[in-house]
C-alpha cells in the first residue's frame, strides 16, 4: 500500500512550482547577495523580488520583513529582540499556555533572567480569552505574544481583538502565524499586530527559511550578530534560493486559499464520518473548537480513550499512515501535550490523542483507508 501522509501540520511536500523557482538559483545564480559584483547584484535582485512578493501578499512594506532560518528563529527574534538582558523596569510578558515551544521556552529563558511571565489559560476548545489578556496587563508589561492558529488542535485565537487591546495600551503584540499562514487571510495593513512569525515549510515551501514581520513602529535588537544583512536585524548570508521558494509557496497558498479551505473542510468532515462509521459516535473524542470559524480547516485532533497515543502512532506507521501526537518538535516525547493539559482535558483523553492534518494532495480515498486502519487498530487495542 502506498504510504498515506496525514501530517501536513508538521511539514508539507515541496510543491513542484516551488522547486522550479529554486533550481536555477541553486545551479546558476550562486552569488552572495552582499557582493558588489554582477553575481552578487543578480542574487540581491532575486532576494529583493522575493521580499517584495511576500510583502505584497501580506500587505506590509518590504523593509518590514526579516528573513530568518525558520519559524522558531522568527519567534525568538521577536521575543529576545524586545526583551533586553538583564531585565529593565518593564519586565513583564504575557503569552498563552498553548503556544508553540519556540515561544514558551524563550519565555522560560527570560524568566531565568528576571522577567515575569503570565501564561494565560485556554478553555476546553484551546481558545484564549481577551478578558484574561486585559486582566493580566500591568504597567510593566513589555510584550504580548499569542499565536494565530494552534499547531495541535487548530484553534484560531482572537488576535485582532487582542491586538486592538495591546495597541490601546501601547504594548507591542507578537503573533506566531506559522500554522495559520496560507490557511487564513492575513492583512498586516489592517491587523493591529507589531510582529508576526512565518515559516515556508508549512506552505509547500523549503525547510530552513522563515520570516519575521517587524512593524516600522518597533525597534528590534538583533538576535544574531555579524554582517549588515537584513537591515542589520539578522546577520548571515541570505539563502536566496529558499527565499524565492518561500515567495512562490506563499503566492500559491494565497491564490488557492478559498478553494483549499473548502477542500480541507471536506476532507476533515469525510474523516469524521469515516471514524464514526468505524467506531460509533462514542468511540472517539474530537478536540478543539467545534465552530468552523474558530479553527484551522486542515487539522483534525482526535482522542481514542483506552489507547495510548504512542502505541496508536506506531501501529499507524506500521500500516503506512503518518500522523502525529501534536507539535512536531515534541512528538517523540512521552509527556502529555502541554496544549491538551492547558485545555484541561481528562487524562484518558489527553493520553490517547492523535493529530491528523491534511494537504492539497490528500485524497478522499486515502482518508477512507486511514479510517479503516484506525478503526481496526483501536478495536484491537481496546480488546
Amino acid at each position: 500500500m502506498k504510504p498515506i501522509y496525514l501530517d501536513h501540520a508538521a511539514a508539507t511536500p515541496l510543491l513542484p512550482e516551488v522547486l522550479d523557482a529554486m533550481l536555477p538559483l541553486l545551479r546558476e545564480q550562486y552569488g552572495n547577495p552582499s557582493s558588489l559584483h554582477r553575481f552578487g547584484r543578480d542574487a540581491r535582485a532575486v532576494l529583493s523580488r522575493a521580499r517584495e512578493t511576500i510583502a505584497g501578499l501580506l500587505h506590509c512594506a518590504p523593509k518590514e520583513l526579516i528573513f530568518t532560518g525558520g519559524g522558531t528563529e522568527a519567534d525568538n527574534a521577536a521575543i529576545f529582540g524586545l526583551a533586553p538582558l538583564p531585565a529593565g523596569p518593564r519586565n513583564h510578558i504575557i503569552t498563552s499556555a498553548v503556544e508553540h515551544h519556540a515561544v514558551l521556552h524563550a519565555c522560560e529563558r527570560l524568566e531565568q533572567a528576571g522577567y515575569e511571565v503570565t501564561y494565560l489559560p485556554a478553555d476546553a476548545s484551546g481558545l484564549v480569552s481577551v478578558e484574561d489578556v486585559e486582566a493580566a496587563i500591568t504597567p510593566r508589561t513589555l510584550l504580548i505574544s499569542v499565536m494565530y492558529g494552534n499547531n495541535e488542535v487548530g484553534s484560531i485565537q482572537p488576535v485582532s481583538a487582542i491586538g486592538l487591546l495591546a495597541r490601546s495600551r501601547g504594548i507591542p503584540f507578537h503573533v506566531d502565524a506559522v500554522q495559520a499562514a496560507g490557511m487564513v487571510p492575513i492583512d498586516l495593513s489592517a491587523l493591529p499586530v507589531d510582529l508576526m512569525s512565518f515559516s515556508a515549510h508549512k506552505l509547500g515551501g523549503p525547510k530552513g527559511i522563515g520570516a519575521l514581520y517587524c512593524s516600522s513602529r518597533i525597534h528590534l535588537s538583533p538576535l544574531i550578530y555579524g554582517g549588515a544583512q537584513e537591515r542589520r536585524k539578522r546577520a548571515g548570508t541570505e539563502d536566496v534560493a529558499a527565499a524565492a521558494g518561500f515567495a512562490e509557496a506563499l503566492r500559491l497558498a494565497v491564490q488557492s486559499m478559498g478553494e483549499k479551505r473548502r477542500r480541507m473542510e471536506e476532507l476533515r468532515e469525510h474523516m469524521l464520518r469515516g471514524l464514526e462509521a468505524q467506531l460509533g459516535l462514542s468511540g472517539f473524542v474530537v478536540n478543539g473548537p467545534s465552530r468552523q470559524s474558530d479553527r484551522l480547516p486542515h487539522i483534525l485532533h482526535v482522542s481514542f480513550p483506552g489507547c495510548a497515543t504512542e502505541t496508536l502512532l506506531m501501529r499507524l506507521d506500521l500500516e503506512g499512515i503518518a500522523a502525529a501526537s501534536g507539535s512536531a518538535c515534541t512528538s517523540g516525547s512521552l509527556e502529555l501535550s502541554h496544549v491538551l493539559t492547558a485545555m484541561g482535558l481528562p487524562q484518558e483523553v489527553a493520553a490517547s490523542a492523535v493529530r491528523f492534518s491534511f494537504g492539497p494532495a490528500t485524497t478522499f480515498e486515502e482518508i477512507a483507508t486511514a479510517c479503516e486502519k484506525v478503526g481496526t487498530i483501536v478495536k484491537r487495542l481496546r480488546k
